[in-house]
C-alpha cells in the first residue's frame, strides 16, 4: 500500500541549510535584531531568502510559498513551518526590520563570525563595485539612510534601466565576501572607496587590519590622503604624468625577473599627494600579447576611419592655404596612431569651360588636398613601448611586511575575488537579476540577503575543496574526470533528484532519504555533520 505516502525535494538544499546551521546564521541574526515576536523569525526569514536564492530556480521573493510548497521545512528550516508562512509579507517585513538594525552592520557581524568558525583569516580584501538594474520608478523623496535609485554608469550595458551600485569586500582570492553594501545609482567609485572603507574598519573594530587591494579608482590624491591609517594597494592609472612616462621609458629588459613566471618588474619609491609610497612598474608576458592583438585592432579600426574622412577631406576645396592646413591638423589631432602625408595642390578657376587660352589669368584659386593616410612612427612606437605594463603602488613602505613579489600575487587576486563573487550576483538563476521590491531599503536589505546567499555558497566550496586536498581525496567533474577543486554549481547539480520519502507509521511519520551514492555520502562526510544530518533517515 502506498496511500499516505509522499515525496519531497531536497536536492542540495541540504548542504545550503547545513552550511547555515554551522555559521548559525539564524542564530546571529535573530541576536543581533533582537525579540520581534514574530511567527517567523528574522533569522529564519533570511535563511529561506537564502535557500530560495541558492536554489537556482529564478524564483521571484513573493514567489517563495511556491518554491517552499514541496520541500522538507523540518530539515531546511525548523519543524512546524510552513511554505504558507513565507509569504512576501513576512519576508518584507523581515527585510524592513534588517533595514532598521542595519543590514550592512548584520552582514558584516555574521560574516565575520562565519569566518571564525570556519578559522579563515585574511592578509589581503579586495574592493570593488557594480551596478544591478531595476525596474520600477522608484520616484520617492530622499530617506536619510536610504539609497537613491537612478541612472548612472551602467555595467550591465543597459543605460535605460534605472540602478543600483553594489560595493563588496572579498578576502584573497576567493568570492568569500566580509561586506557588501548598497550605494545609490550614480555613485561614483572613487569617491565612494574611502566611505566604504572607513565603515569597514569601524566594524572591525581593534585588531590588525588586512591589506586593501583596489583598482585604480582608488588612486587619486584625495583618497590616498584619507586613507592614511589603512594599508592600501593599488593600480596606479596610466594618466598620471609620471606614471604614463615611466610605462614608456622603462623596457621590459631594463626590469628583474619575477618569481612568477612570465613577469618582469622594477620598484622604485616616490611621493604622490603627499604620501610617502612604494611603485613597482609590472610587465607581462601574457599582457603584452593579449594588448598587442587589442593595439592591432584598434590600429585598424582607426585607419579605416582615418582614410574615409581623408577622402572627404581631398573633395574639398578652400580658400587659402592656412585654411587648409588648419582642417588637417583639426582631423589628426582626432587620430592617436596615424598621419597623412599630403601635398597642397593649387585649383584655378577662369570663368569659363575648357582649356583656357595662353596667358589667361584666373579669376579665382582655391586649395585641395592629395595624398595618403600613414601610420605615426612615433606614436606606434610609444603605443609599443606600453605594451604589456603596469604600475602598482602601496603605501606599505617595509619591503620585508610587503615585498615586490607579494604586491604582485596580491593584487593578482582582484580579478578573482570580488570579479567572482559579482558574476556568481549576476548569475541569471540567481534571484538578483529581479530587483524588483519596490521600497528602496527593502531592496537595501535583500542585497545584503544576496551577500548572504554568496556568503554560504563560497564557505561551502571552501570547506569542500579544503577537506578534498587534505585528504588526499578527489571527486569527478563535468567530464568525469577526478577534480580536488570542484565548483558548488557543479557539486549541486550533482544532488539533483535527492528526494525525501514520508512513510506513514503508528506513531509518526519516518522519513527516508531517497537516490544517496556512494559519491554523495563522501561529499556529506567531507562538508561535515551539520551538513550529513539534513541527508539522515529519520524514524
Amino acid at each position: 500500500m502506498t496511500e499516505g505516502y509522499a515525496t519531497q525535494r531536497l536536492d542540495h538544499l541540504g548542504i545550503v541549510a547545513g552550511i547555515c546551521r554551522e555559521i548559525g546564521l539564524a542564530e546571529q541574526i535573530e541576536r543581533i535584531v533582537g525579540p520581534t515576536e514574530r511567527q517567523v523569525s528574522v533569522g529564519e526569514a533570511v535563511q529561506a531568502m537564502v535557500l530560495n536564492a541558492l536554489g537556482f530556480t529564478s524564483r521571484p521573493l513573493y514567489l517563495t510559498p511556491e518554491f517552499f510548497a514541496h520541500k522538507p521545512l523540518d530539515r531546511l528550516l525548523r519543524p512546524g513551518l510552513t511554505a504558507e508562512m513565507l509569504n512576501d509579507d513576512s519576508l518584507g517585513r523581515a527585510l524592513d526590520i534588517l533595514h532598521e538594525r542595519g543590514e550592512t552592520e548584520i552582514f558584516a557581524q555574521v560574516a565575520s563570525h562565519a569566518l571564525r568558525v570556519y578559522g579563515i583569516s585574511h592578509r589581503f580584501v579586495h574592493l570593488d563595485t557594480t551596478s544591478f538594474s531595476v525596474e520600477g520608478e522608484y520616484d520617492r523623496p530622499d530617506e536619510p539612510g536610504v539609497i537613491r535609485i537612478t541612472h548612472g554608469y551602467s555595467r550591465d550595458h543597459r543605460p535605460d534601466l534605472k540602478q543600483v551600485v553594489v560595493a563588496l569586500l572579498t578576502t584573497y582570492r576567493s568570492a568569500l565576501p566580509t561586506w557588501i553594501q548598497a550605494l545609490d545609482g550614480n555613485t561614483n567609485d572613487s569617491r565612494a572607496f574611502p566611505a566604504i572603507v572607513a565603515a569597514y574598519l569601524a566594524q572591525m573594530g581593534e585588531g590588525e587590519t588586512p591589506y586593501l587591494v583596489a583598482d585604480s579608482a582608488l588612486y587619486s590624491e584625495e583618497n590616498l590622503q584619507r586613507l592614511s591609517e589603512v594599508k592600501w594597494l593599488t593600480r596606479v592609472p596610466e594618466r598620471l604624468g609620471l606614471a604614463k612616462g615611466l610605462i614608456e621609458a622603462v623596457s621590459a629588459e631594463e626590469m628583474q625577473p619575477a618569481a612568477q613566471e612570465g613577469y618582469r618588474s622594477l620598484e622604485l619609491c616616490t611621493v604622490y599627494g603627499g604620501v610617502r609610497q612604494r611603485w613597482l612598474v609590472v610587465w607581462s608576458a601574457s599582457a603584452q600579447e593579449r594588448e598587442q592583438a587589442a593595439l592591432q585592432k584598434r590600429i585598424e579600426k582607426e585607419k579605416k576611419k582615418a582614410e574615409k574622412a581623408w577622402r572627404a577631406l581631398c573633395r574639398r576645396e578652400f580658400t587659402t592655404p592656412q585654411e587648409a592646413e588648419a582642417a588637417v591638423r583639426e582631423k589628426e589631432k582626432r587620430w592617436r596612431y596615424h598621419r597623412v602625408e599630403a601635398r597642397l595642390q593649387l585649383v584655378a578657376h577662369y570663368g569659363q569651360r575648357g582649356r583656357p587660352p595662353a596667358g589667361a589669368k584666373p579669376q579665382r584659386v582655391g586649395y585641395r588636398w592629395e595624398g595618403e593616410v600613414v601610420e605615426s612612427a612615433e606614436a606606434m612606437a610609444a603605443a609599443q613601448r606600453r605594451l604589456g605594463k603596469f604600475i602598482l603602488a602601496t603605501n606599505e613602505l617595509d619591503e620585508g611586511a610587503l615585498p615586490a613579489e607579494e604586491m604582485l600575487w596580491a593584487y593578482k587576486g582582484q580579478g578573482v575575488g570580488p570579479e567572482r563573487g559579482f558574476r556568481f550576483l549576476k548569475d541569471p538563476w540567481f534571484f538578483a537579476d529581479s530587483l524588483f521590491l519596490k521600497k528602496p531599503a527593502r531592496i537595501m536589505a535583500l542585497v545584503m540577503v544576496m551577500g548572504l546567499a554568496l556568503l554560504v555558497y563560497a564557505l561551502a566550496e571552501h570547506k569542500l575543496r579544503s577537506a578534498l586536498q587534505e585528504r588526499g581525496e578527489s571527486i569527478p567533474n563535468q567530464v568525469g574526470k577526478p577534480t580536488q577543486r570542484p565548483t558548488m554549481r557543479r557539486v549541486f547539480q550533482m544532488f539533483e533528484g535527492i528526494d525525501v520519502l514520508l512513510i506513514p507509521a503508528a506513531d509518526g511519520v519516518r522519513q527516508q532519504v531517497l537516490n544517496l551514492r556512494p559519491v554523495h555520502r563522501q561529499i556529506l562526510r567531507l562538508l561535515g555533520p551539520h551538513v550529513e544530518k539534513c541527508y539522515q533517515d529519520t524514524s
